[in-house]
């Protein structure tokens, strides 16, 4: 492949939270912070580099609070890195935490609106697949019904039946599949696995199985480095063994 086929670029991305003792402490930092520091850094992500070649499917492993979701966030746009380069090529189908973003008082047929403005959809591009969104995600007579009234899996469904509609390039699913049922799970994964035969896949999962079955590639993020990039049975075998033989070190979790 060609520099060409290359759809994601990253290079030596970093990001960094603020983190803020008191309230006091974040005014103070509003106030006088040209002059004085009133917060600790907690840096999610250190000096991340790889490339994603189109078609590629590729799945980000590791441990909770490694930096995966921070990555998936800035590849979609949603963060800013505090360092580093980032270059996508390509439209973006984000399933992030399903479901979060819905306006709870709105109706699921008012949200499917919204939701679609918000991946980019023009509205007779939302009209034209909306009965098809509403089959896909099965939520019947729900769908005129205010959100709030929908059980967690119900919001999930309706979300993931909206990015499977938008006609993306790159597809990023971090962990949004677990509230699902089974059913719906293996129909999200069947298509998912359609999808890969015409776009490029990121996929975060602890679930071996379908890290093996969908992707070609690994990603081990340890402590927001990468530590390993390689063929999926190799990498997650290397993953395996350090969460047998690796204590859980908490420092991860520690701001500087």
């Amino acid at each position: 492949m060609s520099s060409s086929d290359t759809v994601i670029r990253a290079r030596n991305l970093g990001k960094a939270y603020q983190l803020y003792a008191n309230r006091s402490e974040w005014s103070k930092q509003v106030l006088f912070g040209a002059f004085h520091t009133y917060y600790r850094s907690f840096w999610a992500l250190k000096d991340v580099t790889f490339e994603v070649k189109r078609g590629e499917s590729i799945a980000l492993i590791g441990r909770n609070g490694c930096g995966k979701s921070t990555l998936l966030q800035i590849i979609c746009g949603i963060l800013r890195p505090t360092k580093g380069e980032l270059w996508v090529r390509g439209r973006i189908a984000p399933v992030l935490a399903l479901g979060s973003t819905f306006d709870l008082e709105s109706t699921g047929r008012e949200n499917v609106m919204i939701g679609g403005a918000v991946l980019g959809m023009k509205r007779p591009e939302v009209l034209a697949k909306f009965d098809s969104i509403v089959d896909f995600a099965g939520v019947g007579e729900f769908i005129d019904q205010p959100i709030k009234h929908y059980s967690t899996g119900m919001r999930s469904r309706l979300s993931f039946a909206l990015c499977a509609h938008l006609e993306a390039d790159i597809l990023i699913v971090d962990e949004a599949l677990a509230v699902g049922d089974a059913a719906f799970q293996r129909k999200c994964m069947d298509w998912i696995e359609g999808f890969r035969d015409h776009g490029t896949l990121l996929f975060v999962s602890h679930a071996k199985a379908d890290v093996m079955r969908l992707c070609r590639r690994a990603i081990w993020i340890d402590d927001g480095r990468i530590r390993e990039d390689a063929k999926p049975v190799d990498v997650v075998r290397a993953y395996a063994r350090a969460m047998e033989t690796e204590p859980d070190d908490m420092k991860r979790f520690t701001a500087v």
